[in-house]
């Protein structure tokens, strides 16, 4: 099956599994997946991932999710850079999630990094989706 958002296709996959309680969930692998969760691990919005191989021997990503008393860490994933419409902002414009509670990712020159970071860095770039 192909996929036109693998990015987006991987966060309504995290989304889904935390709604009926999983611990894992896998999705298939890329860079910018894996780009992605390590800022996500890094934030403390999942426990970890490690690389996998299918029953079919496709390379995948297995996420552990985290939960605190039973309801999950990540209360809201957000895509916002589509491939329909691309959302790229400067340092400056770069948007504070729920006036700095929450995360925003992004992909920039200097690689795929946290709001904090990128502005810690001076660079600016594509918003790839905001967390909470």
């Amino acid at each position: 099956m192909s996929v036109n958002d693998p990015l987006g296709d991987m966060l309504t996959r995290i989304r889904n599994a935390q709604m009926r309680g999983k611990s894992t969930v896998r999705t298939p692998a890329s860079k910018l997946r894996a780009w992605v969760l390590d800022v996500l691990q890094d934030e403390g919005y999942i426990r970890g991932y490690e690389n996998a191989t299918s029953a079919l021997g496709m390379p995948e990503i297995e996420i552990s999710l985290k939960y605190y008393e039973g309801t999950p860490v990540i209360r809201e994933l957000k895509r916002v850079s589509k491939p329909g419409r691309r959302v790229y902002m400067n340092v400056k414009e770069i948007p504070s999630v729920r006036q700095g509670l929450g995360v925003s990712i992004v992909s920039t020159s200097k690689g795929v990094m946290s709001d904090a970071a990128a502005r810690s860095a001076n660079v600016g770039g594509e918003v790839l989706c905001t967390v909470f």
